[in-house]
């Protein structure tokens, strides 16, 4: 039984890793980067890291 990327949200803290966000989306680490990096994924770093905000995840396709 597989769960629904809705369902995978549900939960989440307000930042979430770049790699997360990829899985989620259902895209390549690569290219949640890429959009992270061009604003099309809104983002934050911290520390050093880049994370992407939850609820940009909610808009970003049929979630």
């Amino acid at each position: 039984m597989t769960t629904s990327p809705a369902r995978d949200l549900e939960g989440l803290p307000l930042l979430v890793s770049v790699p997360r966000a990829a899985q989620l989306l259902g895209i390549s680490r690569a290219a949640a980067y890429r959009l992270a990096a061009s604003g099309e994924l809104p983002s934050k770093r911290l520390g050093g890291r880049v994370y992407v905000k939850s609820a940009a995840l909610l808009d970003m396709g049929d979630l």
